[in-house]
């Protein structure tokens, strides 16, 4: 490809050799999954979990409903401030736990959560965070369950941690992974990216200027399942959480062993949040999200299902943004609004510590 170019990544490469946890391990890229490769995977692995997806598919026991899978996933949010323009921890780890089970296609049904607090956390602001949870849980339709709570010593904590599992049943008609994708296929991703990273960053203060953003993070349940029902044949679904849009292609990519080319000028995004990542010099396309999904299917779908995305109150910017080709295999590449091509590689290490 004579007009291929490729940068650099986004922020300074870590040591990968380190004896100790960084920061860098926890940003969903490079450095999380080479953690998860060499030190959870050898002790844990089965064929659930080295599937690579944010959920876990597992065949249904013998007394269960005959056509029908259980899905699970289970989710740690760190989040600072605990409290940011459009949410809060509460909000996003409900939101973030029913995201990920319903990208199996599963319908989720229930949602457990774990409470870690810190001594001196005042209890009104628990309360307020709860009584969001239950707000949000509301609205995806999906109860949480069962809990548990913990106290930890001042400054173990950081005022707050929540631990959220849940589960849901997947009809046997759905087969829906990251290593599904397939060439030929349209990718779809239903809003604007990189709002909730953004949103974060202007709640500390650190952005230096006001703005008007707020988080995406939504319960995207309900209209996946309508985009289901109408247009079943959808080969991956997944919400581009930390690592942004460019990780998560990246992922899909070396599950399928295929390549994702995008289109820049076809990516959704608000003004404002191009704004601020040139400003602080980010890429927007490794910005984290909580309430968007990247959508892959045949491309003689995309159009109906964009429709519907379209139609739903979390997917009124949804387009389709590029499609799946064979070759190079494993890479994800952006065509630039100049013309040339970019490699889009894996997030190395943190660019935005602590947002979900």
């Amino acid at each position: 490809m004579s007009n291929l170019t490729i940068e650099g990544p986004v922020c300074p490469v870590p040591l990968r050799h380190t004896t100790h946890i960084v920061m860098g391990h926890g940003s969903g890229g490079k450095m999380t999954q080479d953690l998860v490769d060499k030190v959870f995977k050898p002790h844990f692995s089965n064929p659930a979990l080295t599937a690579g997806n944010d959920f876990a598919c597992i065949p249904s026991p013998a007394a269960s409903p005959v056509g029908i899978r259980l899905a699970v996933s289970t989710d740690s949010h760190i989040v600072a401030p605990l409290f940011f323009p459009g949410g809060d921890i509460g909000r996003l780890a409900v939101c973030g736990t029913v995201n990920d089970v319903v990208m199996s296609g599963a319908v989720p049904v229930g949602l457990t959560a774990g409470f870690i607090l810190e001594e001196g956390l005042e209890i009104s602001i628990l309360e307020k965070v709860v009584e969001s949870m239950s707000l949000s849980a509301q609205e995806a339709g999906v109860p949480i369950v069962a809990g548990d709570t913990k106290v930890v010593e001042k400054g173990k904590a950081d005022g707050l941690f929540i631990n959220t599992s849940g589960y849901g049943w997947v009809d046997d008609k759905y087969h829906i992974g990251g290593e599904l994708a397939k060439p030929g296929d349209a990718v779809i991703v239903s809003g604007t990216i990189g709002d909730h990273g953004i949103a974060v960053l202007a709640a500390r203060g650190d952005l230096g200027f006001e703005t008007t953003i707020s988080s995406d993070v939504a319960p995207l349940n309900h209209m996946i399942q309508t985009l289901l029902a109408e247009v079943p044949d959808v080969h991956v679904l997944r919400d581009p959480t930390r690592g942004g849009l460019a990780t998560t292609l990246n992922e899909i990519a070396v599950q399928s062993n295929v390549n994702i080319t995008i289109d820049e000028t076809a990516i959704p995004y608000q003004p404002a949040v191009l704004t601020a990542c040139e400003m602080l010099g980010f890429d927007p396309l490794y910005v984290a999200n909580e309430g968007k999904v990247i959508v892959i299917m045949p491309s003689q779908y995309a159009r109906k299902a964009l429709k519907i995305l379209q139609s739903q109150k979390y997917g009124q910017n949804a387009a389709i943004i590029g499609c799946v080709e064979k070759t190079p295999e494993k890479r994800v590449l952006l065509n630039t609004r100049i013309g040339s091509t970019r490699i889009l590689d894996v997030l190395s290490g943190e660019m935005l510590p602590r947002i979900c």
